[in-house]
């Protein structure tokens, strides 16, 4: 990584830090919402049309806006998470976890010897394209990767005590995924539900984790905030594109009413 992992340095430091989904694949919608003052973005390999050349130039973007580009790929899968890291990622957030098997592989993927088995090149923008780099990258890139991993399931959470204790960095609690593991999908604020999110998340917090999620309004930030989570991912980069611009063309309809 040639920046420092800014996001990283901030959950050390006990920081709550605030991010957005990205699906465009853009680095000018990246920049203009890195000016924001975000603390990351994710670029959505798993939803979003993004390839790993435009990941790139949306990484240098935001790391120039000293913004912390996490990727979130498809699956745990080793190609996948190399590149990603190659390319100069600050970390990875891995969806669809469902067995012990898949943070080991993620420990493997992430990390160079002796705590994994990543394939290594200088030759890399992590590199910084170069062999002078070599025997200082291993180590300094073991020490500054984000490892963020979805629990997404009801079977994962009634076994987090298997995950928990794992070199794992971020717990993220994919609400939408689990509303539909426990047959109300979409329900996210059903009482029932909310409760049991609220105990899970203090599990992990407990243990020494960080916890984090989606919100969706002032409210759910203050909320999920104020129950000691602190990776909260704010909306979707084309939800908030087109919630802004609907609410001006419902205005000047109404305007021509």
């Amino acid at each position: 990584m040639i920046k420092e992992n800014f996001i990283l340095n901030k959950l050390k430091n006990n920081q709550t830090v605030i991010g957005t989904w990205c699906t465009i694949p853009s680095p000018i919608v990246t920049d203009i919402i890195c000016s924001s003052n975000l603390d990351f973005i994710i670029i959505d390999m798993e939803h979003g049309p993004i390839s790993f050349e435009t990941a790139q130039e949306m990484i240098i973007t935001s790391e120039s806006r000293n913004v912390s580009p996490i990727i979130r790929v498809p699956s745990v899968n080793q190609n996948d998470s190399l590149r990603s890291l190659d390319i100069g990622a600050h970390g990875i957030q891995f969806p669809n976890i469902d067995s012990i098997d898949h943070i080991n592989n993620i420990i493997n993927y992430c990390c160079y010897p002796p705590k994994g088995n990543r394939g290594f090149s200088p030759f890399t923008r992590a590199g910084n394209y170069s062999i002078k780099n070599a025997q200082s990258l291993t180590e300094k890139s073991n020490k500054n990767i984000l490892k963020v991993i979805n629990i997404e399931n009801k079977n994962i959470a009634e076994n987090i005590d298997d995950f928990i204790n794992q070199d794992i960095d971020v717990f993220f609690i994919g609400l939408y995924d689990m509303s539909k593991s426990f047959g109300i999908p979409g329900q996210i604020n059903d009482k029932t539900f909310q409760e049991y999110i609220k105990k899970l998340n203090k599990k992990i917090i407990d243990s020494g984790k960080i916890t984090g999620t989606i919100t969706t309004d002032m409210a759910s930030l203050e909320y999920y905030k104020n129950i000691g989570m602190k990776y909260l991912v704010h909306l979707v980069d084309c939800e908030m594109l087109n919630n802004s611009y609907s609410q001006i063309v419902n205005y000047f309809k109404k305007l021509n009413e």
